[in-house]
């Protein structure tokens, strides 16, 4: 019965007997199944980045972004229920103006971290609400340099060189593990970011609208959270289509 969540799966309060909660465990699927969300944290910033399908082609392009800024030096993406996403970025921007308040400095990112993360928790402990049903990835460029975060359903924080969050992660993960990200400008974490993501999605994305979100803060964006500028990304767009297109035709002459 504890196996597949049944009797045990109606609040979050309520552990099952081999000790999971699995309304936990939901929210953690519900991440699992949103457009791939990638960060990279480079030499001289960090760079986000989340794909998202166009559902309707009534939809204004651009315009249901997931990436938002919390303060000038920190960004924030949340893959999964869009709508949780929206809720904690209201959180984050109220955290990061009360911090301001009481000690008249901006916050710094291990403190957005923990602050999100014990607020995230939180909503695993009453059976009257619901854990959040998605992930969040911290970017924040302050004293001590640049630093990504990223707070999973359960809130539990780590903090990263490079992460993925989504569908087919573990396939965009192995790619990052391959990168020397301790060598990588930010503009060359753009191109790998950009190569990632089309690499990874080939297959899901085929005969469908989708959008691509890049933003960065670094060195070059004066350390404040902004998106990418159009012509990088079009660089590096054209560069990983031309990538897939290479490794098909390497395959055809395997064949």
């Amino acid at each position: 019965m504890s196996s597949i969540g049944t009797g045990y799966d109606l609040s979050s309060s309520t552990y099952s007997l081999d000790g999971r909660i699995f309304q936990v465990e939901y929210a953690m699927k519900a991440v699992d199944n949103s457009g791939l969300c990638i960060g990279l944290r480079a030499k001289d910033g960090i760079v986000l980045a989340i794909s998202k399908l166009v559902h309707s082609k009534l939809l204004v392009p651009k315009s249901n972004k997931r990436i938002a800024s919390v303060d000038q030096h920190i960004g924030m993406v949340c893959p999964g229920l869009i709508a949780d996403g929206k809720a904690l970025i209201k959180r984050a921007r109220a955290e990061a103006q009360n911090y301001k308040d009481n000690f008249r400095m901006p916050i710094s990112g291990k403190m957005i971290a923990d602050r999100m993360g014990q607020f995230v928790q939180a909503y695993t402990l009453y059976s009257s609400v619901r854990p959040f049903g998605c992930s969040t990835l911290i970017a924040t460029y302050d004293s001590v340099g640049p630093s990504l975060y990223m707070i999973d359903p359960s809130g539990v924080y780590w903090g990263y060189f490079g992460c993925a969050v989504g569908k087919n992660k573990q396939i965009a993960k192995a790619e990052i593990e391959k990168l020397k990200l301790n060598e990588l400008t930010s503009r060359q974490a753009v191109m790998e970011v950009a190569r990632i993501m089309y690499s990874v999605m080939e297959d899901d994305i085929k005969d469908r609208d989708y959008e691509i979100e890049y933003t960065w803060i670094c060195d070059e964006s004066d350390k404040k959270h902004v998106e990418v500028p159009s012509d990088l990304i079009e660089e590096a767009e054209r560069k990983a289509k031309e990538s897939l297109d290479d490794d098909d035709d390497d395959d055809m002459d395997d064949e």
